[in-house]
Order: structure tokens, then C-alpha cells, then sequence
């Protein structure tokens, strides 16, 4: 039996896209046909489950029970691959309690594959999270997403201060997510579909629905680069060494 796989998606900072990047993940995996359950841990309402509500469950992750709900449950879940989507101010909390339950010793002696994605906004008091948990992240398979909300350029102006921050932890490997259109974004938000239900315009019943021609093509191609970004540091291949790994139907 393959071994189980857990993702977890946060930030200590707020604004930063956290969620967005959750919900690519989820797509991307559903794409290549890799079985996904996933985790919002905005408690009580939850984001995340208004575009998965068929996969997402709404947890306090601060919540020993809900704790249980998530890791006790990692072997004996259909899904192959766990979402968690931690809210803001969380990230270093979470990480704390997986130490101190020996997620990360687990993950460490190859029981559990695990990957973090630390969500960056271009400020300073952003990337100033990186090094805080890069301490406890040990072996874990760390990527630091460039998310591009609005048209900063997260200082690549400035060689030394680019560098200080995203050079300096070994094994962290870059993920950029590009901006997307603001009204194509907008549009998603009000279906609260899924970006691949958007792109093949479909509603929250999978009905046939009626975005506009031109909004949808601008998700199709942010969405085919952000999985290509994927693609590039082989996450399928990191999940599920097994599975064929360049699926890109719904965002090609």
C-alpha cells in the first residue's frame, strides 16, 4: 500500500493566497486522477469547502479531537493525498504540534510523504516567516510559493535582498504562481466552482453554465501555468511516484 501523503498550505501572514493555492492543488490532483481529501481549518464557515464542499471538511486544527480527525485517519482514508489548508497565523503553531506528535519524525523515517507549501506575499514581514520555519521543517519537502496577488515583483530588483531570503535554506525549492486577471478571479468567486469547473463551464452542480468566453480563457491559461510550475518540481511524482504524471486536459 502506498504510502500516505500530506500538503499542508499556510502562512503565519494574512492576504497572501493561501486558499487559491490550496484550490489549485486540489484540481491538479483530481486531473491526474489522484484520490484527494482535504482539510479547511478556517473554523467555523470555512472557504476552502465553498468551492470543495465534496471533499473538504472545516476543522479547528488548534483542536486536539480535529487533530485526530485529520492524522489518526491517514491510513485507513480512501484519499491519497491530504489538503490542508491552515489559516492565517497558524502555520508556525501547526508545524509545532506536528513535532510534538512526531508527524514529523514519521514523515522523517519515510512513513508519511510530506510537503509544505509556505505561501509569500512580496513584503519583507512575509518573507521574514521563511527562516522561522525552515527550523522546524526538518526532511519535509519545503516550497516556497511566490504567490503574485498584484504586480510587486518580490524584490528581484534587489539581488541581495531576493537572495538573503529565498537563497539561504537549503532544499527549499521556488514555486511562482502568476497573477491572475482580477475580474477573471472575481468571476470564479461568485460561481464558487472549482478553476476547472470554471474553465469548463460548468456550475456548482455540474450543470452547463454561462461564464464568459473570455474570463474562462483567462483562468485556462493562468491555471496551465501554475501547473506547469508543478509539473516542473514533479509533485505528482512526489505523491504518487507511480502515477503518470503530465495530465494537463483541463487546463491545456
Amino acid at each position: 500500500m502506498a504510502k500516505p501523503a500530506v500538503i499542508l498550505v499556510g502562512a503565519d501572514k494574512g492576504g497572501v493566497g493561501k486558499t487559491t493555492v490550496a484550490r489549485t492543488l486540489i484540481d491538479y490532483f483530481g486531473a491526474h486522477q489522484t484520490p484527494t481529501r482535504a482539510f479547511d481549518t478556517e473554523s467555523p464557515r470555512g472557504t476552502l469547502k465553498r468551492f470543495h464542499p465534496d471533499l473538504t471538511e472545516v476543522v479547528d486544527v488548534t483542536a486536539v479531537a480535529d487533530q485526530m480527525k485529520i492524522f489518526d485517519t491517514l491510513g485507513s482514508a480512501d484519499a491519497k493525498v491530504t489538503v490542508i489548508d491552515v489559516r492565517a497565523g497558524l502555520l508556525s503553531s501547526t508545524l509545532q504540534a506536528l513535532t510534538d506528535i512526531g508527524f514529523l519524525e514519521s514523515a522523517k523515517k519515510g512513513q508519511i510523504t510530506f510537503a509544505v507549501f509556505h505561501i509569500l506575499g512580496p513584503s519583507i514581514a512575509s518573507l521574514e516567516e521563511i527562516a522561522e520555519t525552515a527550523r522546524v521543517m526538518g526532511d519535509a519537502n519545503y516550497f516556497l510559493v511566490k504567490n503574485f496577488i498584484n504586480n510587486t515583483t518580490f524584490f528581484d530588483w534587489d539581488p541581495a535582498t531576493y537572495n538573503s531570503y529565498f537563497k539561504r535554506i537549503k532544499g527549499a525549492e521556488e514555486i511562482t504562481i502568476p497573477k491572475l486577471n482580477e475580474m477573471a478571479y472575481e468571476q470564479v468567486e461568485v460561481a464558487s466552482v472549482p478553476f476547472v469547473s470554471f474553465v469548463g463551464n460548468k456550475g456548482v452542480k455540474n450543470e452547463a453554465a454561462n461564464y464568459s468566453f473570455v474570463l474562462r480563457g483567462y483562468v485556462r491559461h493562468w491555471l496551465g501555468n501554475v501547473w506547469g510550475e508543478y509539473d516542473r518540481v514533479k509533485l505528482v511524482d512526489l505523491v504518487a511516484p507511480k502515477m503518470e504524471s503530465n495530465v494537463r486536459q483541463a487546463a491545456g
